[in-house]
């Protein structure tokens, strides 16, 4: 949905926008395991895409593919992941592309893949440059028990503030 549109200067400039369109339609849907909502890559740094995908489409786990830099990576990719987990209070898978051997590729990725569960710890993780698979067994009951502990759905204090209605469908 977002675009990467990003310039820090003597780091890294990259523009999504230059060659892509941004997404206009959620990415949620329903499997054996609960309801899984997608976003991709820089999705991740906005909290309300992950409260439309986790309040309104009813999503238990979040899933985001994305090849966050070795600039941005070490300071934002896995501290975002963990706030997804905690605001939402949902899984978060982070999947993320391997640098390749030596750590080398056209653009420097970060890798790092992550599985968070609802309290927001890493229980499964991948380095950056080998290429692995995460495998964790997906407990929808902590969801549950995360939510009953902590309930901020229910302490939210919408007579002060609320999302604003989507124009997205």
């Amino acid at each position: 949905m977002h675009l990467f549109d990003v310039d820090m200067p003597g780091k890294i400039t990259f523009r999504e926008s230059e060659t892509l369109t941004a997404g206009s339609e959620f990415g949620c849907f329903s499997t054996p395991w609960g309801h899984i909502g997608l976003g991709i890559c820089y999705d991740l740094r906005f909290p309300e895409l992950a409260s439309v995908l986790r309040h309104e489409r009813k999503c238990e786990i979040l899933v985001y593919p994305g090849a966050f830099n070795t600039t941005t990576g070490p300071i934002h990719w896995e501290l975002l992941l963990r706030a997804r987990a905690v605001d939402q209070q949902c899984f978060v898978i982070g999947a993320a592309p391997a640098a390749g051997p030596n750590g080398k590729s056209d653009y420097p990725v970060y890798g790092h893949s992550r599985i968070l569960n609802p309290m927001g710890e890493v229980v499964a993780q991948a380095g950056s440059s080998d290429e692995s698979i995460l495998y964790y067994n997906l407990d929808i009951k902590e969801i549950k028990e995360t939510r009953r502990a902590i309930p901020t759905s229910d302490q939210k204090r919408t007579d002060l503030y609320s999302l604003p209605v989507s124009k997205l469908s």
